[in-house]
């Protein structure tokens, strides 16, 4: 006996719906993963929403996400709770967690996904760029540059910490630094300008204009130094490995006095 069963003739019977080929549609484009990114943890990609529209659900039973808000704005549900990021909002997914993005808006929305393996299910984490931008003890003010700590060392995490930097024009990281115990990626949402990565002065073979978009991996005890050009740059740097903050373990980070540093 069939378990289908006809409706009755009362019911409201809902029509056909026809998708056509061409039409846009939510998208998960994978920038990298660690192999080709010369990286243990970190995997990074981007979501695409059209203008109302919404996807599956998505769980990662061994890795935990941070989603940065690039473009427009969503709602991530996670667990039967809605999140609404704003732009430049964060959101941290724990491990084995699903989550659905779903964009009420008419515009496109985009959002970065970066990942690391993780062992342990911590608390959702929704960090607010408007709240975190006006409060001092999530900034750290350099010489033209300001650094937003939007996932930091107090919030649950097994591996990762991040956060932007906004580079005001004409500006360059100082003092270069490298990490033993940390891998990167810096993430070029607004402006260009040129990024560095080598192990020492002498094997500086990698010099390469960014744009906007544009990924850059930096796998363990590489110095990364930006220089931004004539307008502002914008990107998201996203960590995995031990969890700090380079200035916050090392002051002379701060005040700009070593010739390079070494965490």
């Amino acid at each position: 006996m069939s378990s289908y069963s006809i409706p009755p003739a009362t019911s409201s019977i809902l029509p056909a719906v026809l998708i056509r080929h061409e039409q846009p549609g939510v998208t998960f484009r994978q920038r990298f993963t660690p192999g080709p990114g010369n990286l243990q943890f970190l995997t990074c990609g981007e979501f695409d929403l059209p203008g109302r529209s919404e996807s599956q659900s998505y769980c990662l039973a061994d890795r935990e996400s941070l989603l940065f808000m690039w473009k427009g704005s969503m709602v991530v549900e996670v667990a039967g709770r809605d999140h609404c990021l704003g732009t430049y909002d964060t959101l941290y997914v724990p491990r084995g967690a699903a989550f659905r993005l779903r964009n009420e808006a008419a515009e496109p929305a985009r959002a970065i996904q970066c990942t690391a393996p993780a062992e342990n299910a911590h608390p959702v984490f929704h960090s607010r760029f408007a709240e975190m931008s006006a409060d001092e003890s999530r900034i750290r003010r350099l010489k033209g540059k300001n650094v937003y700590l939007m996932f930091d060392v107090g919030e649950k995490a097994d591996k990762l910490v991040a956060g932007y930097t906004f580079f005001e024009p004409y500006a360059r990281s100082w003092p270069p630094h490298n990490h033993t115990d940390q891998e990167e990626v810096y993430v070029f949402i607004k402006g260009k300008g040129s990024m560095e990565v080598y192990e020492s002065p002498e094997t500086l073979t990698f010099v390469h204009n960014v744009n906007e978009g544009d990924m850059v991996t930096i796998p363990f005890l590489n110095y990364h130094p930006v220089f931004s050009q004539e307008e502002p740059l914008e990107f998201i740097w996203c960590i995995a490995g031990e969890r700090y903050w380079v200035g916050d373990k090392n002051k002379d980070f701060m005040k700009g006095t070593a010739d390079s540093i070494t965490t």
